[in-house]
């Protein structure tokens, strides 16, 4: 068997064992569909964050202490989220791997001119954070996210645990069903890390140079790419 076989063979089982799974698992706790993550896949799982908050890398390290917390560092950052990232590696029994681009910004900027988010913020973000997180995830055969169903209708059907086609591994999202009010009840009980632009007006927290506060009613993602049409960045969809 050749090994492209191996590889079919291999995604086939995945994607039944996550379709399986998002059924049994779609009425589970987040931390139960973590522990069956974590007991699944052991260390070919990791948590991916934003650091917009560090809830899920929270609750991933109550079911598997020193799990990898995967965070990309695009260059384009508010000094907030890095400081999140360190508060989160300092203070919780995670392992933080942090992903750059191949590029800096200052190598983007020379081979595509200055600004390329603002005159083609997809591929500013094609280049910044999917292309390394696709790298970066390399070694796994599963990852997480923080993706919630009530945060855009673009993400209203997500799974609890899914198939992610693109990169031919299981995404699991463990608070998919849960609101923003679980979230802000889960971070008081708990003590959880946020990041501080939270409490500054800013709803959602991607790159810098990409994200605005939002107005009172607006959506929770309204500050991210506003007066565009873009949603997404790409990492899930």
């Amino acid at each position: 068997m050749t090994t492209t076989q191996d590889a079919g063979l291999k995604s086939a089982k995945l994607k039944e064992l996550a379709e399986r799974a998002g059924r049994e698992l779609e009425d589970a706790s987040a931390l139960e569909i973590l522990t069956w993550a974590a007991e699944t896949f052991g260390r070919k799982f990791a948590v991916t964050s934003s650091m917009e908050d560090a809830v899920v890398a929270h609750l991933a390290s109550r079911a598997f202490p020193g799990v990898d917390v995967v965070f990309l560092d695009t260059g384009y950052h508010f000094e907030e989220t890095i400081g999140t990232r360190d508060a989160v590696e300092a203070v919780m029994d995670v392992n933080v791997i942090t992903l750059t681009p191949r590029q800096t910004v200052a190598e983007q900027d020379a081979r595509y001119g200055p600004k390329l988010h603002d005159r083609d913020p997809d591929l500013c973000c094609a280049l910044r954070k999917v292309k390394p997180l696709e790298e970066g995830l390399t070694a796994y055969d599963a990852w997480a996210t923080g993706l919630r169903r009530d945060e855009s209708p673009t993400r209203a059907n997500t799974p609890v645990v899914g198939w992610d086609e693109k990169r031919q591994k299981v995404k699991v999202s463990p608070i998919a069903r849960w609101t923003q009010g679980d979230v802000d009840a889960y971070v008081a009980e708990h003590g959880v890390l946020t990041n501080p632009l939270l409490m500054d007006g800013y709803a959602s927290v991607g790159c810098a140079p990409c994200t605005r506060r939002v107005a009172e009613g607006e959506d929770a993602r309204a500050g991210r790419w506003a007066g565009r049409g873009k949603t997404e960045c790409g990492l899930h969809g």
